[in-house]
């Protein structure tokens, strides 16, 4: 049977090597213990019990060793192969020879156990089975009081840099003992296993990962020359797969952090996870991404300070949608804005994660999703196709991409996963047409506005915003629910209970968040009733004025740059300011229905679940009744339950009745000229 140790040359070259050098290790040991021997004063000691006698001693020098690969002849070379661990490990972490022969007496007990009982001798004591500093520096023939000692200070590249540590930190410092970390003993002997603690808060991408682009290869050059830490600022772009491959372009792996998982970490764990993190990274040779910033800046500023901080040369992209604050780090950060990539790069990621290029790619150029989260949507999408056991269509997709939403947004509005369509609407034709106009819009904003710049300058957004005036029950929240349908994203009525605050600047920060929590999700934000704060401005005669107009001031100036998908929703069209008029981009109006429109609304309103009489005359309803659809839908509930209470078919009687109802509800008179042979009925 071929052992799996032997099938790796490379892994084999390595060991031979570290062996070897262990091997010199072992030699040294030797002569340390025959020295003890030949000085030991009572070698009758009747307490010998207590630790090991000098015949045990022999009798461990005698036994055979336990090399994983045989021994070479101590000191000899590297072979002419790639480059051992141990050497590059020395570079990478900026080791001196001394510094790697303390390495090497650490870590001999975890991987030959003879060292145990030898340390534990040499140090006469049999609970100490790893070597103290003091035994460390006269192994390595270093004076106790001379330079060497001060290269396992917790400042030295050894320590500091998490291969050896110096543990019994009360004990006096040439009694304190050396200890060597499981990770860097499995690196040293060929496994790549991250730790534990860092493999929770980081994924490990191969450097073979890379992505074309000019910028990603003018950042590798950087990285390669030095140049960090290194922030891009995402301005629509993908910037956590962009800094992987800049990493990748400067030849190297990257450990990308967990942005949400460090956030909950508490304060007092940070230098030790950061300090795994920084020290995984060295093995491997990579970068530390780190990224949004968002969720850590400003409250959690200290854990972006502390990674810089213990970095050190280690590459550091980090990543944010804001601008970059010099105060977060001490050392000077090469800030880079990151453009939005072509809908042809999107469409490409979109065709590489679902195997090809779908029937439906069209309806999938509106979103604004980054490479990693199109994946996380596909993989979400293929999960459900697989539990409804069909291939993966483009509800699936839709479905995996509202997924992609935080949930930071659900705190300050209301999220409706749309449930209706076209077919669920009745509206005028030049209303429907209005609509369409919204969804191309919405559809085909990154082209035009990202690509073909056609908003350019003065901090213009890519956002589409849409006016919807009529009167209530025309249709206007109904019809929000059917774009956001159209374009598969959910939709979020914003509740102005949540934003209009009494206290001055209040109502903007309100806005503010809601604007922001917007730019992360994949959805449509409905503000209904919007003159509530989309307001005309007035001549300033008070306080009050002058804060309502600052209030519509910084509104004008947010929607200027607002990069999602808005809807505004206004019974008075002429309540709304001339300006907010100016920065829409499709304003639909939604008059009173016609005779038509209001028969195709009772139909559908009563549906075809509703058991109905024989006397039912929708066309009278039409003709004489002159209500909105949201009227409409309500008088035909209220019908539902008297015919619920009688456990009957819908009778006319019940429509009138209901109809009744609905005209107390709105102030109006019940006239005998509209309601004709009915206007007996009781209600």
């Amino acid at each position: 049977m071929t052992d799996p140790e032997r099938t790796d040359p490379r892994r084999e070259a390595d060991l031979r090597y570290l062996w070897a050098r262990l091997g010199a290790v072992e030699a040294r040991v030797r002569r340390a213990v025959d020295a003890r021997l030949a000085d030991d004063p009572d070698p009758g000691d009747p307490y010998r019990g207590l630790y090991l006698t000098p015949e045990a001693v022999q009798g461990v020098l005698a036994e055979p060793r336990q090399p994983p690969l045989e021994h070479p002849e101590p000191g000899s070379g590297p072979d002419s192969g790639p480059e051992p661990r141990l050497v590059a490990l020395a570079r990478d972490f900026g080791l001196t020879p001394l510094d790697v022969e303390f390495l090497l007496v650490a870590m001999a007990p975890d991987v030959d156990a003879r060292f145990e009982k030898l340390y534990g001798y040499l140090n006469d004591d049999v609970t100490r089975r790893r070597p103290t500093v003091g035994l460390a520096l006269r192994l390595c023939g270093a004076s106790v009081a001379g330079p060497g000692r001060f290269r396992l200070a917790a400042t030295a590249p050894l320590v500091a840099g998490g291969l050896v540590e110096v543990r019994d930190p009360t004990a006096p410092a040439l009694s304190r003992v050396l200890g060597v970390p499981d990770r860097v003993v499995a690196h040293l002997l060929g496994d790549d296993t991250p730790d534990p603690a860092v493999a929770r808060l980081a994924r490990i991408v191969p450097r073979a990962h890379h992505l074309d682009g000019e910028l990603p290869e003018r950042l590798g050059a950087g990285l390669r020359a030095g140049v960090t830490p290194v922030h891009l600022r995402d301005t629509g772009g993908d910037a956590g797969t962009a800094a992987v491959a800049a990493l990748a372009a400067a030849g190297r792996a990257a450990v990308v952090l967990d942005v949400a998982a460090l956030a909950e970490r508490d304060d007092a764990e940070l230098p030790a996870v950061l300090a795994a993190v920084v020290r995984e990274a060295r093995l491997r040779g990579a970068g530390i991404v780190l990224g949004p910033l968002e969720p850590l800046v400003p409250a959690r500023v200290r854990l972006v300070r502390e990674l810089d901080a213990v970095a050190g040369d280690v590459p550091v992209v980090l990543h944010s949608g804001q601008h970059w604050d010099p105060r977060w780090t001490a050392r000077p950060v090469l800030s880079v804005p990151l453009a939005s990539p072509p809908p042809a790069a999107r469409a490409a990621w979109w065709a590489r994660a679902l195997g090809g290029e779908p029937a439906f790619s069209a309806e999938l150029a509106g979103y604004r999703l980054g490479s990693a989260e199109i994946d996380r949507a596909v993989a979400v999408a293929t999960r459900l196709a697989t539990l409804e056991g069909r291939p993966v269509g483009l509800d699936h997709v839709r479905a995996g991409v509202r997924a992609q939403n935080a949930a930071g947004l659900d705190r300050l509005a209301r999220r409706v996963v749309p449930g209706v369509g076209w077919d669920d609407v009745v509206l005028p034709e030049r209303t429907r047409s209005q609509l369409a106009e919204l969804v191309v819009r919405a559809r085909h904003r990154e082209r035009v506005l990202g690509q073909w710049r056609m908003r350019p300058g003065g901090g213009r957004g890519r956002g589409v915003v849409a006016l919807f005036a009529g009167e209530s029950g025309t249709g206007k929240t109904m019809s929000a629910e059917v774009v956001a349908a159209e374009v598969g994203m959910d939709l979020y009525v914003v509740d102005l209970s949540t934003v209009v605050d009494k206290y001055v600047g209040e109502t903007e920060k309100n806005l503010e968040r809601i604007f922001t929590e917007a730019a992360g999700v994949h959805g449509v934000l409905l503000f209904d009733e919007a003159d509530a704060v989309f307001g005309k401005r007035s001549e300033v005669q008070s306080a009050h004025d002058r804060y309502a107009n600052v209030e519509s001031a910084y509104l004008l100036q947010r929607m200027e740059s607002f990069d999602g998908i808005a809807v505004l929703t206004t019974n008075l069209r002429s309540n709304v300011d001339e300006a907010f008029t100016r920065r829409i981009d499709v304003i639909a109006d939604f008059p009173m229905p016609d005779v038509e429109q209001r028969r195709a609304l009772w139909e559908r309103c009563l549906g075809p679940g509703l058991p109905r009489a024989d006397d039912l005359d929708l066309e009278f309803c039409a003709e004489r009744f002159e209500l909105a659809g949201g009227s409409i839908r309500a008088c035909a509930v209220t019908a539902a339950y008297l015919a619920a209470a009688a456990d009957r078919p819908v009778t006319m009687a019940d429509l009138v009745t209901s109809v009744r109802q609905e005209y107390r509800k709105l102030g109006r008179l019940v006239l005998e000229s509209e309601f004709g042979p009915w206007f007996a009925v009781p209600g």
